[in-house]
């Protein structure tokens, strides 16, 4: 997808540690025109799939899952990080290992918002190392229902994330792969 190429080039900051800043139009602040667009692809990519749900883990694929869920004309669903007081009933629960926050989390979701009825497409921001994939991937086995794909928005080629669930034989599709990264400059998978 060229429009998020050119706007990772032009706005993204590589940190150290193998770490692209995209949060002044992807994932803190959101640029809502890009996002649109990102949706329309993900929807054009998965045409062919009986999507019925869209699955996200909080927090920074909520927003994209949203934009993706109404060219599907379907639910959002997200696990969460955390165990809070309005959660009840039954869970399914996953662990998962944070790139970005070096943490591992208990990601939990309800077991009345997802089931062997649904057709499920995942939708994240980034793909790393695939924990956070592979969690959410857990949750759609334990549930019972059918993984359509996964939509990934920048995937970090050079990690082996997205060759990991590729081998599963899960469908990834990624809008912008990056091959390299160094302080000046990135380069992107064709």
């Amino acid at each position: 997808m060229q429009l998020l190429k050119e706007r990772i080039l032009k706005d993204g900051i590589v940190k150290p540690g193998n770490i692209l800043k995209v949060d002044s139009f992807l994932n803190h602040q959101m640029d809502i025109t890009l996002i649109n667009e990102i949706g329309k692809e993900f929807k054009r990519r998965f045409a062919d799939c009986p999507i019925t749900k869209i699955l996200t883990i909080e927090a920074s694929g909520i927003g994209i899952a949203c934009i993706v869920a109404q060219y599907f004309d379907v639910p959002v669903v997200f696990a969460k990080k955390a165990q809070s007081l309005n959660l009840d009933g039954e869970m399914y629960c996953s662990k998962v290992e944070s790139f970005t926050h070096k943490k591992v989390y208990d990601v939990i979701l309800s077991k009345k918002f997802l089931g062997p009825e649904d057709h499920v497409l995942l939708i994240d921001d980034f793909l790393a190392n695939g924990c956070a994939l592979l969690g959410l991937i857990d949750i759609v086995k334990e549930s019972d229902a059918t993984l359509e794909g996964a939509g990934i928005v920048i995937e970090k080629g050079f990690q082996n994330g997205g060759q990991k669930i590729r081998d599963m034989g899960v469908r990834l599709e990624s809008l912008a792969i990056v091959d390299s990264m160094t302080d000046d400059s990135l380069t992107f998978r064709e």
